[in-house]
């Protein structure tokens, strides 16, 4: 499968913006989906997952409240609506697959087997 996030831009802290990721060559719905986030100089960080059939989500601590997951296998896409940002959220976004059944592995960015190009996200203060 063929991933393609976007989305991204700059936006001042407080805003918001919606990513997404469009998945082509393959059937979304089989995929546990990730999105992560890379700011220069770090490693790539876990930042939300969803399960195959948008049932079940996971975020991280720094996200949680803020930004929602989630996805229509319809359209073929999954989304990270991110509301009241802040400058630390500025990074590199990626979307993420993997075919296996979301567990709590899928915060490994090593689990998934499929990488959109990434979205770079900038929020200024």
């Amino acid at each position: 499968v063929q991933l393609q996030a976007s989305g991204g831009g700059l936006v001042q802290a407080g805003g918001s913006l919606r990513l997404s990721c469009a998945a082509s060559g393959g059937t979304i719905g089989r995929y546990t989906m990730g999105w992560f986030r890379q700011a220069p100089g770090k490693e790539r960080e876990f930042v939300a997952v969803i399960s195959r059939g948008g049932s079940n989500t996971y975020y991280a601590d720094s996200v949680k409240g803020r930004f929602t997951i989630s996805r229509d296998n319809a359209k073929k896409s999954v989304y990270l609506q991110m509301n009241r940002m802040k400058p630390a959220d500025t990074a590199v976004y990626y979307c993420a697959a993997d075919h296996t059944i979301m567990t709590t592995i899928h915060i490994t960015p090593g689990v998934y087997e499929y990488w959109g190009q990434g979205t770079q996200v900038t929020v200024s203060s």
